[in-house]
């Protein structure tokens, strides 16, 4: 019998990099929301180990079985519904949700937190991000409050029912990123400041609000990316636009979906924020 899980995609809108020795207590604090688009991972019987993704490689694929060091037969699908490298987590639910999936199908009897812990070591081996795994965990606005794993970090989630307009420019590498000494600093110095102001106040504007001026003072936004939010933010049926760290790909919220059919944007996509978080089909 197959087995389908979905994991929902993740954008970051702030964050630290917090970097330890143990690879299961690294990664990131910050906050970001989930879309009602991710990943779907299948798994059905197969007299052969066959893999068949509808874009990208099979990189992550091959890294979360090297960790599970499993040596069976069945097919893996995935449909990964969001662009690659551009800030939408896809790789950690990728991972994710084929090792939930996997579990299932050869009914290993793995805990969620440990499935997610060998999605989280695929992650730190590949270089592919830190904190999107945890928060894949949660459901609507999401704030990392301790970084690593599921069952060693700690989130908090806030739900709310708001469209998600988003366009990307193409993708920006990840770990070119997060492995360059002053990015790092840059990165962490303006995380840390609004994440210290979001626990304070955690609400959606607040969320809006501290994104965009964390995307400004990290100057990791090209002029597509500055001059999208600046017409976004023209708008006043939008609450807010900022930047997806990390890609380069600018997101806005709305509480109607009518407020960016108006707008005048080629590739422009739409989608809600995930109150449901993980399923299993």
């Amino acid at each position: 019998m197959n087995k389908s899980v979905f994991v929902p995609g993740h954008v970051t809108g702030f964050f630290n990099i917090e970097n330890h020795e143990v690879s299961l207590k690294n990664g990131s604090c910050g906050v970001g929301f989930l879309l009602s688009k991710g990943v779907r991972t299948t798994i059905s019987p197969s007299e052969k180990l066959e893999i068949d993704v509808n874009q990208g490689d099979e990189t992550v694929i091959d890294e979360v079985l090297n960790i599970m060091e499993l040596d069976d037969t069945f097919k893996i699908t995935q449909d990964i519904q969001l662009p690659i490298g551009a800030g939408f987590g896809t790789s950690a639910a990728s991972a994710l949700s084929l090792t939930l999936a996997v579990n299932e199908f050869l009914d290993l009897g793995y805990s969620q937190e440990l499935c997610g812990q060998i999605a989280h070591m695929s992650e730190i081996n590949l270089g592919a991000g830190l904190g999107d795994v945890i928060a894949q965990t949660g459901k609507g606005i999401v704030l990392r409050t301790k970084s690593g794993a599921p069952g060693i970090g700690e989130i908090k989630s806030f739900r709310k029912d708001v469209f998600v307009g988003y366009k990307t420019f193409g993708p920006i590498k990840t770990a070119d990123i997060i492995s360059n000494p002053h990015h790092k600093q840059v990165l962490s110095r303006a995380g840390l400041k609004y994440l210290e102001l979001f626990e304070k106040e955690p609400t959606m504007d607040n969320f809006l609000s501290y994104s965009a001026k964390f995307s400004s003072e990290t100057n990791l936004m090209t002029d597509d990316v500055k001059n999208l939010i600046e017409y976004f933010n023209s708008s006043c049926d939008i609450l807010g636009s900022s930047m997806a760290m990390l890609g380069n790909t600018v997101f806005a919220f709305a509480y109607d979906e009518d407020a960016f059919k108006n707008l005048d944007i080629d590739d422009l996509h739409v989608c809600q924020l995930d109150n449901n978080g993980i399923v299993y089909d």
